[in-house]
């Protein structure tokens, strides 16, 4: 865990008022202060053990020794221990509470299915590989489905031991019921977390700096100035997940969440596209039509901007929307003589396009179907289908051996499956706790659960101990455990996750200890018989992590890359064939017709970045061995996204104008050596290491200088092949990112591609374009 960021007068109100109190101490104010509203990761890990604490505490005593239901206080204990201590739910309470909601019925579920297949070992050893393997591939849902998995998976396992007892089911559903609804009023009501920014929130911020780029772009000097080219920098990028909060990322699959991450990326687009439109050419005034775009484009951000942040559109929306679209239309009919007008003609049509669907996917993002698109069904192809058909998407996406989502779902059920075997055999006293050591302690590569395993058997050694001296010396008697209990769970909750594993799993030990000791007789062997079964469950976990994928993403991430980039080098040659009239891609390589795909208009770049970026996300969480500095994953994706996006811009742009030879020729050559470029790419990317073969030119790799040249904005050219280059251009800086990555020397890549460049450009010589 990181440490706090805020101090206790940084992030409280009336932090000063507390402190001179009269008879409470500074230090016990300013804990307090921060307990309340400290928004670091230590705040939140105490507000959620006093959460957890509470909810369970009052299931345990009310079913235990008010109402004497041991069955239903043991229900209601694990419930809500399993949806908070166990689950990593991101967000804050409320947004934890709303999706404790929305799984709680799965959870009654799951209770019912675990009660009546205890009957047999294999029954309840089958259920576990079909339930176990559900839930964790229910992950690629998105941060919170998988941060429930989890606890989850207790709710099945805590029901799927003997004795077989249908009968009981009533009290089971009871006390998980009563856990679960405790534990949503203690995450919604008690010590409520500050509110945080959210990603809409950051989106109507981007919107907001784009309309002031885009006002500054109307005055003289027609460019931006520093600090507000900063700002619009800035803006972009507190939009990348990274740089956003797990619980606030739009990651599901639902049409709100899609509708979100692509406003996301439209905003982040028009921010590049302002801050890098070419200035008019020197000693010259832009044209009225070029001014009237951008006042339009202007209006528009500032429509979205409102739309996101306050709700539901207003008619000027709608006006704003129309007004742009008929400006664009104006200006796409003109052609300025001079070239250089027409390369910033080509930028401001970018820019406009990047307003419309920054307005169209804000306002899907808001009101949902009710914003259907009349057109661009390939863009916006998420639009219109139902929430179950867009799970199907995303399940049938990565149901596949190359998902790291389909790998580590594998992991985890075999593991537990393997655990609910073995218990059943040998009959293992408490063996759901060996269950529960595979749960907690396998990670995604075998390194990381040799560390954790280690670490928690240690833990786990230590705990066993105080418990046994505890269970030894109160002996039967019920009271020194129930007034041990909260207190011994507040420290647990909240050291564990602060201190790490082998914290955790002494202080839970000692949990489980005290607790069960109130349920039923016990002795000091309780505190063994805990030992062993995490022992158990360590050495299962610990075998599954070495037979099944024991690297992780360390080695998904690169065959993903390479997927992703090999994608993007066949997309770049069908967008570059499509500027030239009569060279339009055959129907069945390139494009399906009105976004036929799952994902649109370009589902191969679209389906391989999905699974390179989830790749990539699982393996920035996991510990690498150090060896040097390492491949530059995120270019590659940025790279990609660059890809998808110029493509479609290009497509769009390709409106059949007439044949210009000398033009076409450019961006054939151009789009064929940037393409090698992505083709070597992908093989010093891929995995395993070893001998590469390089990429043979492809049939557009005509005997002319592929690279980027200086007479490009000069020629005289149709302004798509100004939209054409520029993406290009955008491309040829991504190459050069991931060769800088990789400092790589490389051999020119095949005749007839010189690698000249325009200044500040890398060749595609030694150290160059290549990585």
């Amino acid at each position: 865990m990181g440490r706090d960021t805020d101090t206790g007068a940084d992030t409280v109100d009336g932090g000063g008022e507390d402190a001179g109190a009269p008879g409470r101490p500074p230090a016990l104010a300013r804990a307090t202060a921060e307990l309340r509203a400290g928004t670091g990761p230590t705040a939140a890990t105490a507000r959620r053990a006093v959460r957890v604490t509470l909810a369970a505490c009052a299931g345990f005593y009310v079913f235990l020794y008010v109402l004497d239901r041991p069955v239903s206080a043991t229900y209601a204990l694990f419930a809500a221990v399993s949806l908070a201590a166990l689950s990593r739910i991101p967000g804050t309470g409320r947004q934890r509470a709303a999706q404790i909601v929305r799984v709680l019925p799965v959870a009654c579920v799951l209770v019912t299915i675990g009660t009546f297949l205890a009957v047999r070992t294999w029954t309840a050893v089958a259920g576990m590989l079909v339930i176990g393997f559900c839930l964790a591939f229910a992950s690629a849902g998105g941060p919170r489905p998988a941060g429930a998995a989890p606890g989850l998976q207790l709710l099945y396992i805590l029901p799927c031991f003997p004795p077989y007892l249908p009968g009981a089911l009533g009290e089971r559903l009871a006390g998980a019921v009563a856990g679960i609804v405790l534990l949503v009023l203690a995450e919604a009501y008690v010590l409520p977390d500050p509110r945080l920014p959210t990603y809409r929130d950051r989106a109507a911020d981007a919107a907001t700096t784009a309309a002031r780029c885009a006002a500054a772009l109307r005055e003289p000097p027609y460019a931006l100035p520093a600090p507000l080219a900063e700002l619009a920098r800035t803006a972009g990028e507190a939009l990348r997940p990274s740089h956003v909060p797990e619980g606030e990322r739009p990651a599901g699959p639902g049409v709100h969440e899609r509708a979100l991450a692509h406003t996301g990326l439209a905003a982040r687009t028009l921010l590049a596209r302002l801050k890098d439109l070419p200035g008019p050419l020197a000693g010259a005034r832009p044209g009225p039509t070029g001014l009237a775009l951008i006042r339009s484009a202007e209006r528009a951000a500032r429509a979205t901007a409102a739309l996101l942040s306050d709700g539901p559109p207003a008619d000027d929306a709608g006006s704003a929307a129309r007004g742009l679209l008929h400006d664009r239309a104006e200006s796409a009919r003109l052609l300025p003589s001079a070239p250089g007008d027409r390369r910033r003609q080509a930028a401001l049509l970018e820019v406009a396009d990047a307003a419309l669907v920054l307005g169209t996917a804000a306002d899907l993002a808001v009101r949902g179907r009710d914003a259907l698109p009349e057109g661009d069904p390939g863009r916006f192809w998420y639009a219109g289908k139902s929430t179950l058909r867009l799970w199907w998407v995303r399940l049938s996406g990565h149901a596949g051996p190359r998902s790291v989502h389909f790998q580590n779902a594998v992991r985890i059920s075999l593991a537990l499956a393997a655990a609910r075997t073995v218990a059943g055999l040998d009959s293992l006293p408490h063996g759901f706790w060996a269950m529960l050591a595979v749960l907690s302690l396998t990670r995604t590569t075998a390194v990381q659960t040799r560390a954790t395993v280690r670490a928690a058997l240690t833990g786990t050694c230590l705990g066993a101990l105080a418990a046994g001296g505890v269970l030894a010396l109160a002996g039967e008697a019920s009271l020194p455990y129930a007034i041990a209990l909260p207190p011994l769970m507040l420290v647990a909750f909240f050291v564990g996750p602060v201190r790490g594993v082998g914290w955790a799993q002494a202080l839970f030990t000692l949990v489980v200890a005290v607790a069960f000791a109130q349920l039923a007789p016990t002795t000091w062997q309780l505190a063994e018989y805990r030992f062993l079964d995490v022992l158990v469950g360590s050495v299962i976990g610990l075998a599954c992590g070495l037979l099944a994928w024991p690297r992780g993403a360390h080695d998904e991430v690169g065959r993903a890359v390479a997927r992703l980039l090999r994608a993007a080098a066949a997309e770049v040659t069908t967008a570059t064939r499509a500027v030239t009239p009569g060279l339009l891609p055959p129907a069945d390589g390139g494009h399906p017709a009105g976004g036929a795909g799952p994902y649109g208009d370009d589902p191969d770049v679209q389906h391989t970045l999905v699974l390179a970026e989830s790749a990539y996300a699982q393996y920035q969480g996991e510990t690498q061995r150090p060896a040097g500095p390492g491949p530059d994953w995120q270019s590659a994706l940025m790279a990609g996204h660059h890809v998808l996006w110029g493509a479609r811009r290009v497509l769009a742009a390709a409106d059949g104008s007439p044949p210009a030879p000398r033009a076409d020729a450019r961006v054939r050559a151009y789009g064929a050596w940037v393409a090698e470029g992505f083709g070597l790419a992908a093989a010093r990317f891929d995995v395993p290491k070893g001998a590469r073969t390089r990429a043979a030119p492809g049939p557009d790799a005509v005997a002319v200088a592929g690279g980027p040249q200086a007479s490009d904005a000069t020629l005289d050219a149709p302004p798509v092949f100004f939209t054409a280059v520029a993406w290009l251009d955008s491309l040829t800086a991504d190459l050069a990112r991931m060769a800088a990555a990789h400092a790589v020397e490389t051999p020119l890549p095949a005749a007839g591609h010189p690698g000249t460049a325009r200044s500040g450009t890398p060749s595609r010589g030694r150290g160059g374009l290549v990585g």
